[in-house]
Protein backbone atom coordinates (compact mmCIF):
# COMPACT_ATOMS: atom_id res chain seq x y z
CA UNK A 1 0.00 0.00 0.00
CA UNK A 2 2.81 2.41 0.86
CA UNK A 3 4.34 1.88 -2.58
CA UNK A 4 1.08 2.99 -4.20
CA UNK A 5 0.95 6.13 -2.06
CA UNK A 6 4.65 6.79 -2.50
CA UNK A 7 7.49 6.12 -0.09
CA UNK A 8 9.31 9.40 -0.80
CA UNK A 9 8.51 12.86 -2.16
CA UNK A 10 9.80 11.78 -5.56
CA UNK A 11 7.53 8.69 -5.67
CA UNK A 12 4.36 10.10 -4.07
CA UNK A 13 1.13 10.16 -6.08
CA UNK A 14 0.05 13.53 -4.62
CA UNK A 15 1.88 16.01 -2.42
CA UNK A 16 2.24 14.84 1.18
CA UNK A 17 1.12 11.23 0.63
CA UNK A 18 4.58 9.84 1.40
CA UNK A 19 4.09 11.06 5.00
CA UNK A 20 0.86 9.06 5.25
CA UNK A 21 2.63 6.03 3.74
CA UNK A 22 5.22 6.28 6.53
CA UNK A 23 2.40 5.75 9.07
CA UNK A 24 1.54 2.37 7.52
CA UNK A 25 3.45 -0.03 9.71
CA UNK A 26 2.27 -2.80 11.96
CA UNK A 27 -1.42 -3.44 12.27
CA UNK A 28 -3.30 -0.56 10.70
CA UNK A 29 -5.83 0.31 8.05
CA UNK A 30 -6.81 3.06 5.66
CA UNK A 31 -10.22 4.69 5.35
CA UNK A 32 -11.07 6.54 2.15
CA UNK A 33 -14.06 8.87 2.47
CA UNK A 34 -15.56 12.18 1.46
CA UNK A 35 -16.74 12.75 5.04
CA UNK A 36 -15.19 15.42 7.23
CA UNK A 37 -12.69 14.66 9.98
CA UNK A 38 -15.29 15.73 12.56
CA UNK A 39 -17.85 13.21 11.23
CA UNK A 40 -15.30 10.39 11.16
CA UNK A 41 -13.97 11.21 14.63
CA UNK A 42 -17.50 11.36 16.07
CA UNK A 43 -18.43 8.01 14.49
CA UNK A 44 -15.32 6.14 15.63
CA UNK A 45 -15.29 7.65 19.12
CA UNK A 46 -18.70 6.02 19.68
CA UNK A 47 -17.89 2.73 17.90
CA UNK A 48 -16.81 -0.08 20.23
CA UNK A 49 -17.35 -3.82 19.94
CA UNK A 50 -16.60 -6.68 22.30
CA UNK A 51 -14.08 -9.03 20.69
CA UNK A 52 -12.15 -12.19 21.42
CA UNK A 53 -8.77 -11.66 23.03
CA UNK A 54 -5.77 -12.76 21.00
CA UNK A 55 -2.33 -14.09 21.77
CA UNK A 56 -0.30 -11.41 23.52
CA UNK A 57 -3.33 -9.51 24.82
CA UNK A 58 -3.66 -8.83 28.54
CA UNK A 59 -6.50 -10.69 30.24
CA UNK A 60 -9.11 -8.23 31.52
CA UNK A 61 -10.45 -10.74 34.04
CA UNK A 62 -9.64 -14.07 35.64
CA UNK A 63 -11.47 -17.00 34.03
CA UNK A 64 -11.66 -20.24 36.01
CA UNK A 65 -13.64 -23.36 35.10
CA UNK A 66 -15.04 -25.67 37.75
CA UNK A 67 -14.47 -29.42 37.52
CA UNK A 68 -17.38 -31.28 35.97
CA UNK A 69 -19.18 -31.76 32.67
CA UNK A 70 -18.60 -29.23 29.89
CA UNK A 71 -21.91 -29.76 28.12
CA UNK A 72 -21.35 -26.89 25.68
CA UNK A 73 -18.74 -28.98 23.83
CA UNK A 74 -19.39 -31.95 21.53
CA UNK A 75 -17.55 -35.20 22.33
CA UNK A 76 -15.22 -34.94 19.33
CA UNK A 77 -13.54 -31.74 20.61
CA UNK A 78 -12.22 -33.40 23.79
CA UNK A 79 -8.78 -34.35 22.33
CA UNK A 80 -8.34 -30.76 21.14
CA UNK A 81 -9.14 -29.42 24.63
CA UNK A 82 -6.51 -31.77 26.08
CA UNK A 83 -4.06 -30.54 23.45
CA UNK A 84 -4.72 -26.98 24.66
CA UNK A 85 -3.75 -28.04 28.19
CA UNK A 86 -7.15 -28.61 29.77
CA UNK A 87 -7.44 -31.68 32.04
CA UNK A 88 -10.41 -33.29 30.27
CA UNK A 89 -11.73 -36.78 29.60
CA UNK A 90 -14.79 -38.33 27.99
CA UNK A 91 -17.14 -39.77 30.59
CA UNK A 92 -20.22 -41.47 29.14
CA UNK A 93 -19.79 -39.46 25.94
CA UNK A 94 -19.67 -36.09 27.73
CA UNK A 95 -16.58 -33.90 27.84
CA UNK A 96 -15.67 -33.58 31.51
CA UNK A 97 -13.17 -31.30 33.22
CA UNK A 98 -11.32 -33.49 35.72
CA UNK A 99 -10.24 -30.67 38.04
CA UNK A 100 -10.72 -26.91 38.40
CA UNK A 101 -8.85 -25.13 35.63
CA UNK A 102 -7.74 -21.50 35.46
CA UNK A 103 -7.85 -20.41 31.83
CA UNK A 104 -6.27 -17.00 32.50
CA UNK A 105 -5.45 -14.57 35.29
CA UNK A 106 -6.37 -10.86 35.18
CA UNK A 107 -3.48 -8.76 33.90
CA UNK A 108 -1.47 -11.72 32.57
CA UNK A 109 -0.44 -11.94 28.92
CA UNK A 110 -2.47 -14.55 27.06
CA UNK A 111 -0.80 -17.49 25.37
CA UNK A 112 -2.03 -18.93 22.10
CA UNK A 113 -3.69 -21.82 23.93
CA UNK A 114 -5.47 -19.53 26.40
CA UNK A 115 -6.78 -17.32 23.58
CA UNK A 116 -8.14 -20.38 21.74
CA UNK A 117 -9.81 -21.73 24.90
CA UNK A 118 -11.46 -18.35 25.57
CA UNK A 119 -12.79 -18.31 22.01
CA UNK A 120 -14.17 -21.83 22.39
CA UNK A 121 -15.86 -20.69 25.61
CA UNK A 122 -17.22 -17.63 23.75
CA UNK A 123 -15.62 -15.29 26.32
CA UNK A 124 -14.97 -11.89 24.75
CA UNK A 125 -12.42 -10.21 26.99
CA UNK A 126 -11.25 -7.52 24.59
CA UNK A 127 -12.81 -4.41 23.14
CA UNK A 128 -12.30 -3.33 19.55
CA UNK A 129 -12.13 0.35 18.70
CA UNK A 130 -10.58 2.53 16.02
CA UNK A 131 -7.94 5.16 16.68
CA UNK A 132 -7.24 7.75 13.98
CA UNK A 133 -3.57 8.74 13.94
CA UNK A 134 -3.23 10.76 10.75
CA UNK A 135 -5.10 12.09 7.75
CA UNK A 136 -4.47 13.41 4.28
CA UNK A 137 -6.72 15.58 2.14
CA UNK A 138 -6.19 17.26 -1.21
CA UNK A 139 -6.93 20.65 0.33
CA UNK A 140 -4.96 20.38 3.56
CA UNK A 141 -2.30 17.79 2.79
CA UNK A 142 -0.95 15.51 5.52
CA UNK A 143 -1.74 16.04 9.18
CA UNK A 144 -0.57 13.94 12.15
CA UNK A 145 -3.51 13.90 14.58
CA UNK A 146 -1.97 12.03 17.50
CA UNK A 147 0.79 9.59 18.08
CA UNK A 148 0.96 6.80 20.63
CA UNK A 149 -1.68 4.91 22.53
CA UNK A 150 -3.26 5.11 25.90
CA UNK A 151 -6.98 5.38 26.22
CA UNK A 152 -9.28 3.04 28.03
CA UNK A 153 -9.70 0.20 25.62
CA UNK A 154 -8.29 -3.26 25.49
CA UNK A 155 -7.92 -3.32 21.70
CA UNK A 156 -7.32 -0.50 19.32
CA UNK A 157 -7.22 -0.30 15.57
CA UNK A 158 -5.12 2.34 13.92
CA UNK A 159 -6.83 4.29 11.18
CA UNK A 160 -4.28 5.24 8.55
CA UNK A 161 -6.10 8.36 7.53
CA UNK A 162 -8.94 10.05 5.79
CA UNK A 163 -8.89 11.26 2.22
CA UNK A 164 -11.41 13.80 1.01
CA UNK A 165 -10.20 14.86 -2.40
CA UNK A 166 -13.55 14.53 -4.21
CA UNK A 167 -12.94 11.05 -5.58
CA UNK A 168 -15.67 8.42 -5.29
CA UNK A 169 -16.58 7.42 -1.76
CA UNK A 170 -14.91 4.16 -0.87
CA UNK A 171 -14.29 2.40 2.40
CA UNK A 172 -11.47 -0.09 2.87
CA UNK A 173 -10.64 -1.33 6.36
CA UNK A 174 -8.37 -4.16 7.45
CA UNK A 175 -9.71 -6.08 10.45
CA UNK A 176 -6.44 -6.07 12.34
CA UNK A 177 -6.07 -4.68 15.80
CA UNK A 178 -3.36 -3.32 18.01
CA UNK A 179 -3.32 -3.86 21.72
CA UNK A 180 -3.31 -1.42 24.57
CA UNK A 181 -2.39 -2.61 28.06
CA UNK A 182 -5.41 -1.08 29.82
CA UNK A 183 -8.05 -3.39 31.34
CA UNK A 184 -10.87 -1.31 32.77
CA UNK A 185 -13.96 -3.17 31.60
Amino acid sequence: MSIGLGRSEAEEYKEGLHQLAACLSGQCGLLFTNSSLEEITAFFSAYRQQDYARTGDQASQTVTLQAGPLTQFPHNIEPYLRELGMPTALQKGVVTLLQDFQVCRKGATLTSEQARILKLLEKKLARFEVKIDAMWSAEGGFEMLKKGGGGTSQKKKKGGGSSSDGEEEEEEEEEEEEMSADDDE
